[in-house]
Formats: C-alpha cells, structure tokens, sequence
C-alpha cells in the first residue's frame, strides 16, 4: 500500500515547535506530505492511508480514538506517569491520556510509543505503557544549513532557553557556568533562542569556535537519554562542542569533552581555544559527519517506521 500523508501534531511554542518541524521537513524529504494538525478531529474522516504522529493528551474520546485505529500507523509520543517528586505534580510531566485511552492503545498494533527518554528499553517512567520506543532528539539537516558569517563569529556561543518547567532550576545553573566565562578575555555570546531568528541562530551557531551545552535540572535527575537537542545542533552545524555530563552524549559522541563542574567547562573550551586549526578542523568534520550519518530527523523517521511490536 502507498501511503503518501502523514499527519503531525503542530507545536507552537518551545523546544516542541524546533522538534516536529525537523519531522515535518524530514517527512517531506522522503517524500510524503506533511499535515500539521492542531486537533484530531481535523483529521477525522481522511480517506486515504496515512501516517500519524500525535502526542498522548490528543487521544482522549471516541473520535481521537477512531483517527488512531483508523491510521496505517501511529507514532504517539507518551508522557511518563511516574515522575518522582517535585516533577510529577507538574502538568509539564504527566501524562494527559486516560486510563480507559491508554488501555485501548497498548492493544492496537498499528499503533507505536515513543519517548526521548526510554531506559535500556525498560522506559521506567511509563508503567501505564505497554512497550515504549527510543526516538532519542536530533538534528535539522533542512532547516540548518553551512552559513559563514563574521558578524556572528564567536569564540564561544551558547543558545538556549531560561526554562523554568515549574522549578526556575535552568536560570541558575545557567549562572554558575557562565560566571566562570564573565572574566575571560574571549568574545563571548550567550543568547536566549526566542529572542533570536532562526538564520541568527543558525549563523551563530556555524560561525563561532567553541559552542557549549547544559542541561536542565530535570534531564539531569531521571531523563538519563534526553539529551538536549542543542547537542545535535551544535555539532550538525559547528562539530566543536565542550557539554556538562548528561544524557547519552559521552556514549554516542565519546570525543565530545564533557565538564562536570563550571571550572572544568572554562578549562575544557580553553582547550579547544588553543588547539591547532589543522587539529581543530579534523574533530569538527568527525563530528558533523556522524550527525548526519547517524542523527538527522530524517533518521529518526526511518527508525519509526522500523518499529515493531
């Protein structure tokens, strides 16, 4: 069966709005049509076979529940629902499907789990779900390109959100690591991505020497493979990143240096700072070259499609 459509919840606003529109572009590069829907009912009724990627708060009656059985597959994103505490009181980290929803999902087989955050397959967050896959972020090869730019030429960037996700732990620890940069005589950008175009960011991103990563409190408590998806853009677009310890970045990236306090990141860019170009040159292409091979969206789209009950 051809199938041609594939249908994809729309994000507004965040890191989800980034996240599915490099789905959206990766769809469109193997060659589907791709739908943005903000409501399933939108998609009620479609007579030709198509593909879906929902999120579990958008299947909850009868109708939603149809659009998903109805589909060739769905791609549902799930929710844990056994966050410890203080994270599982927040409506930022809980699931919003019904137990009655949930239940009729984990017995339909066109229908796929996925979490960024999945544990050696055990997905320990999620005991409501009957198997949960590993779509871990990645990079927009589409969207990003190769820009060079003086004008953004940094010798270290950092873009990011102050995400507050309920517990404001982001700005703070924001501020233990850049504090070690305040007294540096390098040229230094740290911006906030909302307040950036997506051609600045790119630019930035391509045009400065080192690029740092953090991750958020919360990543760093349960979401043991949720790495950001700031590491797959700076090393799509740079190659040449230094990342606090988190996630799955030292197993899939191991020549990513990774600082465990905020001296160590200062110590570690300086390293980079003052490495030969040649040397420097021959890291960043490593690096660009297994993202492309190993984490665009367009990877992780093959990967869903791969998924088996």
């Amino acid at each position: 069966m051809l199938i041609k459509d594939v249908f994809i919840k729309r994000q507004r606003t965040d890191a989800g709005k980034w996240i599915y529109e490099g789905y959206r572009s990766a769809w469109q590069s193997l060659g589907y049509s791709a739908h943005y829907y903000d409501n399933l009912s939108e998609v009620s009724g479609f007579e030709d076979p198509y593909y879906l990627m929902a999120i579990d708060g958008d299947v909850n009656n009868k109708e939603s529940l149809s659009v998903v059985k109805d589909s060739q597959k769905t791609f549902l994103y799930v929710q844990p629902n056994c966050f410890p505490k203080p994270y599982g009181h927040h409506p930022n980290f809980q699931c919003h499907c019904p137990d009655e929803a949930i239940d009729i999902i984990n017995g339909l087989d066109n229908a796929f789990l996925w979490c960024f955050d999945n544990v050696d397959g055990t997905a320990p967050f999620h005991t409501k779900w009957k198997k949960v896959n590993t779509l871990s972020l990645a990079f927009d090869s589409i969207s990003y390109k190769n820009i060079k730019d003086d004008r953004y030429a940094y010798d270290v960037c950092y873009i990011g959100g102050r995400a507050n996700n309920g517990f404001d732990k982001k700005y703070r620890i924001m501020l233990n690591y850049f504090g070690k940069f305040r007294d540096s005589k390098r040229k230094i950008g740290i911006f906030i991505n909302k307040n950036l175009t997506h051609e600045q960011e790119n630019a930035i991103l391509c045009n400065s020497k080192v690029c740092l990563n953090i991750h958020d409190k919360y990543q760093k408590t349960f979401m043991t493979k949720d790495t950001n998806e700031r590491t797959f853009k700076s090393l799509g677009c740079n190659g040449i990143l230094v990342s606090d310890k988190e996630g799955f970045t030292p197993k899939n990236f191991p020549d990513v240096l990774i600082a465990n306090t905020p001296d160590q990141m200062l110590e570690l860019t300086e390293y980079y700072l003052n490495m030969p170009e040649p040397e420097l040159a021959q890291i960043r292409e490593k690096h660009k070259n297994l993202i492309y091979e190993k984490h665009t969206y367009i990877e992780r789209v093959k990967e869903a499609l791969a998924f088996e009950q």
